[in-house]
């Protein structure tokens, strides 16, 4: 599993972090984002690359779990 911070960063960054992080094939990521743009951009990237993607809000923050 493989945990990315992506909190303070605007699109595309946390998209980039995350298609970097998919190159170690795992099989389970988890990134937080503190807007709903980036959720909506790093849904949209996991479900084109075959990963079931949900989110849960922890605060103020949206983290989301992409999964194979």
């Amino acid at each position: 599993m493989s945990f990315l911070d992506a909190r303070g960063l605007s699109c595309p960054e946390p998209v980039i972090m995350i298609k970097n992080a998919i190159t170690s094939n795992d099989s389970h990521y988890e990134i937080m984002v503190d807007n709903r743009t980036s959720v909506e951009n790093i849904t949209r990237f996991g479900e084109h690359n075959g990963f079931k993607v949900s989110c849960t809000v922890k605060d103020d923050d949206f983290v989301l779990s992409l999964d194979k």
